[in-house]
């Protein structure tokens, strides 16, 4: 697969409803993106978890915002105002995340705009299986934009590997948090959304997803390029564990039998 590289030239405004501070910027090729740094919050570890989830959803057929790799070098951002916001810039410097911004759309309300049943079982299915606890009626990150049900902001998911410890274990959990998704109450046509999903789930996807991910991320704590590649086999087995041992269907239909 290919991600386009791009080149920071423009910080517009802070994104301040978001934990990590995203911003609004514009890159070299005329574009506008919502851009994750580096510098953040969870640092690498979000970039990684938020690309993979994205592009796990694209593959599996979901609506996602184009995703770009973009460079921030040691000039940008430097007439920005806010203290805040150039130490942010300064230590995220290098290899950003960018998700092309979709003007004009609207966040979702599960209880309003309609999303049917079997849209609600896929989307509960790929969260269950990313680990993505942040999908909740409090901050859906779905956007209606056209007419059509967009997924964003996967940064939450993968979170063992914010300790990294016993991650065979992790990648078997059911995955308890999906009691708190904002579709589970719409999500009744789960054998159907697992059938459509896995086809496309392929292991040879799966393996370029996570061959994607750029080098340096992968080295989040100052490790060696060996330690970092030690980290993507990992990301790639704990997906194909997953994928290959986890009972999706029953982990939802608990959740929903719980719910009800």
């Amino acid at each position: 697969m290919e991600i386009r590289n791009q080149n920071l030239t423009r910080y517009i405004i802070p994104l301040r409803e978001g934990g990590s501070l995203p911003a609004l910027a514009e890159a070299d090729d005329g574009f506008k993106y919502v851009v994750k740094f580096r510098g953040a919050g969870h640092r690498e570890k979000a970039l990684i978890a938020d690309f993979l989830g994205s592009e796990i959803a694209r593959a599996a057929g979901f609506l996602v915002p184009e995703q770009v790799f973009l460079n921030l070098d040691e000039y940008f951002g430097q007439a920005e105002g806010d203290e805040e916001i150039q130490d942010l810039l300064k230590w995220s410097q290098g290899m950003n995340l960018g998700v092309h911004y979709l003007q004009g759309s609207m966040t979702l309300d599960p209880y309003v705009n309609p999303v049917d049943e079997l849209l609600a079982s896929r989307i509960v299915w790929l969260d269950t299986f990313i680990t993505n606890v942040d999908r909740t009626v409090k901050n859906t990150n779905m956007l209606v934009w056209h007419s059509e049900t967009w997924l964003i902001d996967h940064g939450a998911s993968f979170y063992f590997h914010h300790a990294w410890s016993d991650w065979e274990k992790s990648a078997l959990t059911p995955f308890p948090y999906i009691k708190d998704h904002a579709l589970l109450h719409k999500a009744t046509r789960m054998k159907e959304a697992d059938a459509m999903i896995r086809q496309k789930l392929t292991p040879e996807k799966m393996s370029e997803i996570v061959d994607a991910i750029p080098p340096d991320w992968l080295r989040w704590d100052e490790a060696s390029s060996e330690e970092g590649e030690e980290r993507r086999e990992v990301y790639r087995k704990f997906l194909m564990k997953r994928l290959n041992d986890v009972d999706i269907v029953k982990a939802v239909e608990d959740a929903r039998a719980k719910q009800i």
